[in-house]
């Protein structure tokens, strides 16, 4: 996924600002697939050889459009041009600083987003104080599967920050009213997160930003995205008849169910950005397109204008000429509506394969002794030894090492979704990686379980991969045994037309089940047992599964999440003993899922929608693996003697706070904060000029 910029429209300035929703183990080391970046580690402010706007090595955008409308693009003909805009020199680089290191109003681990201005309105002869109003994720909340998003106000000249958003409520996307007096959010307050993925059940709440908890006041129903036209007026974005659209709402004489819409019924519509009480910039889409589908310009998203006063309502489209197969996000106003600002990202132009640089993250960690690091890909994975990470791309077409020897491709499969879950043996001498090959995420795919034996001692032009498995099945999520013999995995080998999964353990890991190799089934039932891995000592295995799924559940849940995930212990040797670890909701909705244990099997990190989502998800970009919206990082601590002391586990630590999934975490006893011994060479590290190094913890 490539980074985010902030651009402005007709703007001489640039700046590339690197979104990091968290900056997070020393003694030990969790590593997991998240939302990563494609930078060059030039130093240069721009190639002055290349002519397009846009510089991959120094992402660089910007406009010199003249002022007026002249040159918008007005109609609604698909023109397919690729023609971009004239490239000038890039002005200098500006810097940014933490907002928590300036202010010190939160020291631990948090997302932070939706920064606005509030106050600065007159009081009495003098002026009211200015403050920065922003969601944030700082405070648990007791609920299970409920945002932690709040809203808090941070005065600007002392410091001082307070919560907006009641206890116990959840608000998003807040808004300041123009005359600064105002905030508008989305909030959660009446229903609750219900496990939406794209379309949340949030309704619009107003209250004051000297005292929030007076006269705070629900003003409609079903919106989300606020943002004020006047101290009276609010636009705001819902998903209705099919489409997302934006709509206007005159809020002074309370709350009301008529509303008028905005952007014509047919085409998606949202985030908007209120210019003024009569008009809105807007993110849309024109046309409905699928992934991996060749797009034409009607189908990226785009930014534009919409005026309820002009004739015939005919917007004015801002980005279809400068950039028309490029999406844009969430579009903002400064300078009184002069000037529009939006996000920018997932060009045409990206580097992928070889020519796209791989980065290793050190973030912060909620967890002292545990240190966290986010890797540049998916499906991170470890050897049990710490000298080796390998990993897949973002593609799902290729499997990445990194060791002694540098960072480097091993297997390339020549096409996209080809390849996932890769793994190591855990004996470290035996130097296998096991991957699945074939479609992710469709379980009436073929899908087999490959060894790619000696990986690290073989030019990747001559690494051949070996099948262990055979058939119409799908199987996934290998894990072998501590001694590297056995290995566990999942399949739909009698699973029916339903394809439910269980879990199979293969007893030659060498051979799978070719020459004679066996294959005992370990668990059995109409439910899905998934995302298997043995345990360092051998004795168990932690899974995730539907098996606890009410009966009178629907077969789909909203919006087509089939949910009910929880994480379960089994005995290797014996399925009659197993036990339900962890859930996510009290119903035992929602999901935890790719568990992985820690290297002394006391602990299991999952990927988790306990703190449910933290964003409008409508907001954010998709790709083919972008997967869900919601999941972060989340570890609990096992009692490794007696099994059924894991059951319902109710203590857990939330380790990530992201707008994507943060998921498949892998968990080593090896640390990179104390140098010593081995230099990974990983190139263009976010901390410039800081090596990686692994060592054995003391």
């Amino acid at each position: 996924m490539h980074a985010c910029f902030v651009r402005l429209y007709n703007s001489q300035v640039c700046s590339p600002i690197k979104q990091s929703d968290f900056s997070q183990f020393p003694d030990l080391f969790i590593s997991f697939s998240g939302l990563t970046y494609d930078d060059d580690d030039d130093d240069d402010q721009c190639d002055d050889d290349d002519d397009d706007s846009y510089d991959d090595d120094d992402n660089c955008y910007y406009d010199d459009d003249d002022d007026d409308h002249s040159n918008y693009d007005n109609d609604d003909d698909d023109d397919d041009d690729d023609e971009e805009e004239e490239d000038d020199p890039c002005p200098t680089e500006v810097q940014v600083y933490s907002f928590v290191d300036v202010y010190g109003t939160f020291s631990g681990v948090r997302m932070e987003d939706s920064g606005c201005i509030a106050g600065g309105y007159k009081v009495g002869n003098g002026t009211a104080d200015l403050y920065l109003v922003y969601a944030s994720t700082m405070k648990p909340i007791e609920d299970r599967r409920q945002p932690w998003t709040a809203v808090y106000k941070t005065n600007l000249r002392t410091g001082e920050t307070k919560r907006l958003t009641p206890e116990g409520a959840s608000d998003l996307s807040p808004s300041v009213s123009p005359s600064g007096k105002k905030v508008a959010v989305a909030s959660f307050e009446r229903n609750g997160w219900q496990g939406e993925i794209e379309h949340l059940h949030t309704d619009i709440y107003v209250m004051h930003i000297r005292n929030s908890q007076v006269g705070r006041r629900r003003v409609l129903r079903n919106g989300g995205w606020p943002t004020w036209g006047s101290d009276n007026i609010i636009f705001f974005h819902r998903k209705k008849e099919g489409f997302w659209g934006v709509f206007r709402d005159d809020i002074r004489n309370g709350e009301t169910r008529v509303t008028h819409r905005v952007t014509p019924v047919g085409i998606d519509a949202m985030t908007p950005a209120a210019i003024k009480d009569t008009e809105v910039a807007v993110a849309t889409i024109r046309k409905k397109s699928k992934f991996n589908e060749d797009r034409v310009t009607a189908q990226y998203r785009h930014i534009e204008i919409f005026d309820i006063t002009a004739p015939g309502h005919e917007s004015i489209k801002i980005t279809r000429n400068t950039r028309p197969k490029t999406d844009h996000y969430n579009p903002f106003v400064i300078d009184g509506g002069d000037r529009i600002g939006y996000h920018r990202c997932k060009s045409p132009r990206l580097k992928s394969g070889k020519d796209m640089h791989r980065y290793f993250q050190n973030l912060k960690s909620p967890k002292r002794h545990v240190e966290l690091n986010r890797v540049s890909g998916v499906f991170p994975t470890i050897s049990s030894d710490g000298s080796k990470l390998a990993f897949v791309d973002n593609e799902f077409k290729s499997v990445w090492l990194a060791d002694s020897e540098g960072v480097r491709m091993v297997f390339d499969t020549k096409g996209p979704d080809n390849i996932f879950s890769a793994v190591w043996n855990q004996n470290p001498e035996k130097d296998t990686l096991y991957v699945c090959m074939g479609p992710s995420f469709n379980a009436d795919k073929p899908l087999e379980i490959h060894a790619i034996p000696n990986v690290s001692n073989v030019s990747s032009d001559n690494i051949r991969t070996v099948p262990l498995t055979r058939g119409s099945f799908n199987n996934a999520f290998p894990s072998t045994d501590p001694q590297g013999r056995r290995l566990v995995f999942r399949s739909t080998r009698n699973g029916g037309d339903k394809r439910y999964k269980n879990l199979y353990i293969m007893e030659n890991a060498k051979i799978g089940e070719f020459s004679g190799g066996k294959i005992r089934r370990l668990t059995r039932g109409a439910w899905t047992d998934t995302h298997c891995q043995w345990s360092p000592r051998g004795d168990w295995i932690v899974f995730s599964s539907t098996r606890d799924k009410p009966r009178d559940a629907p077969e789909k849940s909203i919006e087509g999440d089939p949910g009910y995930f929880a994480v379960y212990l089994v005995k290797a040797t014996d399925p009659d003993v197993w036990v339900r670890v962890i859930k996510s909701g009290y119903d035992i909705a929602g999901h935890v899922n790719h568990p992985c244990f820690s290297p002394d099997g006391r602990s299991i990190a999952v990927s988790a929608d306990l703190a449910a989502v933290s964003v409008d998800p409508i907001s954010l970009p998709l790709s083919l693996h972008s997967v869900r919206p919601y999941g972060d990082i989340f570890t609990v601590d096992i009692n490794t003697r007696d099994i059924y002391k894991n059951e319902d586990i109710e203590n857990y630590t939330r380790i990530t706070h992201s707008r994507y999934e943060n998921s498949t975490p892998t968990w080593t006893m090896y640390s990179t904060s104390n140098r010593y011994v081995l230099e990974l060479g990983f190139k263009g590290f976010l901390c410039p000029n800081l090596p990686l190094y692994i060592s054995r913890r003391r």
